[in-house]
């Protein structure tokens, strides 16, 4: 009776405690440690700022075009009417032969990254660790990846790229990319265990964690860069892989031409370049100082001192932007 009675006053009151068809998501800060918090915020602080200077990089762009129109628009009034109509012509005439040497230069990368998919070297970007990223570190990413891209296709000897695991949200983000769909590389839904299975035995994981020393690279090996941002959350996972599939790993010889300094890590896009650098200069030492950035290095001898991330890279944001002319239809 009692029991009853406490019931419909709970009824009453609001109180029935049936469970809650909509829970709150907890939020996933609160799964994170300290340190890991405390580098999630400064990424948020990171990408508020980033996004607060691309607005006004672009209002800047706007305002220095119409200041160049007006110019021009002033520089013609000036002028009388045959010389302003030769202006115009020289104008065209000039846009005329960029646009010219533009195509030339646009004809002749597709014809590399083409011949690159039957005689270059097999580069693969693994992009099967997306679960473990959150959508910023994604995108911090994919970001790399199409400055990979951009890097490859301006060599005079491009590698053979190739993305497998690529599906879910890192597929979404990528599809985003312009002209992503036409991109001269190879897009794997499978990974790459599946995709080169009837050549295991080629395939090579570069991972720090290897105790063996890439000093060459095999044009009939398949090279390995693990995709996968903010790395200090997950220390050797590149390697057990590779040692769960069986497949060979190696490491890039850092150590034994330069001394890394503070920083121990080294972006996807790094790594990649790296590998690209070398296989036109066949020089370790030059691709790595033309790579590695300053503050990342001193110069010396150490061992076991490389990784490889994909986040840090804020300060090549302006060679990013030289390089990041993808275009549309390649």
């Amino acid at each position: 009776m009692n029991t009853t009675m406490e019931a419909t006053q709970n009824e009453q009151n609001g109180q029935v405690n049936s469970p809650d068809p909509n829970p709150s998501p907890v939020p996933q800060h609160q799964s994170l440690s300290k340190n890991a918090q405390k580098k999630l915020l400064k990424q948020q602080k990171y990408e508020a700022k980033k996004a607060e200077k691309k607005a006004q990089m672009k209002e800047q762009k706007q305002r220095d075009a119409e200041r160049k129109r007006k110019e021009w628009e002033e520089k013609l009034a000036a002028l009388p009417e045959d010389e302003r109509l030769k202006l115009i012509d020289s104008r065209k005439e000039l846009r005329r032969e960029r646009m010219e040497k533009r195509s030339e230069e646009r004809g002749q990368k597709i014809q590399r990254l083409t011949q690159a998919k039957e005689t270059g070297q097999n580069i693969v970007v693994d992009l099967e660790f997306s679960h473990l990223m959150t959508h910023s570190e994604i995108h911090s990413l994919v970001q790399q990846i199409m400055y990979c891209y951009a890097v490859n296709g301006r060599c005079s000897s491009p590698a053979h790229l190739w993305l497998t695991g690529c599906e879910g949200e890192m597929e979404t983000q990528l599809q985003r990319l312009p002209g992503f769909d036409k991109w001269i590389i190879e897009k794997e839904k499978q990974s790459y265990i599946k995709a080169f299975s009837d050549r295991k035995d080629d395939l090579v994981y570069l991972t720090a964690d290897s105790e063996t020393v890439l000093h060459e690279l095999d044009p009939t090996k398949v090279y390995i860069v693990g995709g996968l941002v903010d790395r200090n959350r997950w220390k050797g996972i590149t390697m057990k892989k590779a040692e769960e599939q069986g497949i060979h790993t190696a490491k890039l010889p850092i150590g034994a031409y330069m001394k890394m300094s503070s920083s121990q890590v080294l972006t996807v896009n790094q790594v990649i370049e790296i590998l690209l650098k070398f296989l036109e200069t066949k020089d370790w030492k030059d691709s790595f100082f033309q790579v590695i950035p300053q503050r990342k290095r001193t110069e010396g001898e150490s061992e076991n001192c490389q990784e490889v991330d994909g986040e840090d890279c804020e300060e090549e944001t302006e060679k990013k932007k030289r390089c990041l002319e993808v275009p549309s239809h390649d």
